[in-house]
């Protein structure tokens, strides 16, 4: 059984608080095997007391202040929390993230397999409302995206809700010395070094290892949250930003083709079959990522999220991404 070190950068997440604790005090796995360490980044509400509370009699638990940190945003709260670790397996999950039981299971046996860094599936949780669909169905496709590329040996990007790493492969890299591109995607930028250094990356997907938290319920939100994500993305490698290129391209160029209808019907072929091909790959995956839609939220969905690429691609060229 290995040990895990447990790190959680907290800005003003004293109503989550609970929930995360509740979801960790649950994990089967025997308390003396993993700690957790909260770093509370310069809160304005209650976070560090909310967390001291919660935790007062928990030996394994430990309370920090986010002070003189080295680098900016979520990552100099995560430096100092893995620098106080002490266990040679970090995880890094989110303050508002509530992982299932089997998390910690899956991830040792993963590492015992000798991977340097590993990623899982982070669902959002399914709501009633317009905006969770599109950020579910937007995450669907992102999880079905990056664990393929991982299969093909090309990862490029992972949740930093379920994001873990050796001390050893970590230190390999110079921690988070060389991510300080952009404020936001210090998982990305991380696989990114862990790619430049050849170490072994994989994924964990088996039941029970998903962390699932909350989609953003404000399209000004929603869109704030892309922004930082999709700014991540010129920084990736040249492998990576080719190999996505071309394939977002392609998507698009089928989307527009009914534009052409004019010179020929058969324009409407490469839509249809785009669809068809979406349709059938979601079905068949999104069991696995934690998702149900029906063909009907699929359909609409996936013009929507096509669309919505470019939108975030020219939002996160022109906003400013913060960590909140």
């Amino acid at each position: 059984m290995n040990n895990f070190s447990i790190i959680i950068a907290a800005k003003n997440e004293e109503k989550n608080l609970p929930f995360l604790i509740d979801s960790l005090l649950k994990l089967e796995y025997k308390k003396d095997n993993f700690e957790v360490i909260i770093i509370d980044d310069n809160s304005t509400d209650a976070t560090f007391l909310k967390a001291k509370e919660l935790t007062e009699n928990l030996s394994n638990y430990k309370i920090i202040k986010a002070e003189n940190k080295i680098y900016e945003g979520k990552r100099g709260a995560l430096e100092i929390g893995i620098t106080n670790s002490k266990y040679d397996n970090v995880l890094i999950t989110d303050a508002d993230c509530i992982p299932e039981q089997n998390w910690l299971n899956e991830y040792s046996r993963k590492f015992d397999e000798g991977y340097d860094f590993l990623f899982g599936v982070a669902p959002f949780k399914k709501e009633n409302s317009f905006i969770n669909n599109i950020s579910c169905f937007e995450n669907l496709r992102a999880h079905i995206l990056t664990f393929y590329f991982a299969k093909l040996k090309l990862p490029y990007s992972a949740a930093a809700r379920n994001f873990g790493f050796t001390k050893n492969a970590f230190n390999k890299i110079c921690g988070y010395k060389n991510t300080a591109d952009t404020l936001s995607g210090d998982d990305d930028l991380l696989l990114r070094e862990a790619v430049k250094h050849k170490l072994k990356i994989g994924t964990v997907e088996a039941k029970g290892s998903f962390v699932f938290s909350k989609s953003e319920n404000s399209f000004k939100e929603y869109f704030r949250q892309k922004a930082r994500h999709t700014s991540t993305s010129n920084f990736y490698l040249f492998k990576h930003k080719l190999a996505l290129g071309t394939w977002h391209f392609g998507n698009l160029l089928c989307l527009i083709s009914p534009l052409f209808i004019f010179s020929s019907i058969l324009f409407l072929l490469p839509l249809f079959l785009k669809l068809l091909f979406d349709i059938t790959i979601v079905k068949s995956r999104q069991k696995k990522f934690g998702y149900s839609f029906n063909i009907f939220e699929i359909f609409y969905l996936q013009i929507i999220y096509e669309i919505f690429l470019i939108v975030h691609y020219i939002y996160a060229s022109i906003a400013k991404p913060s960590w909140e």
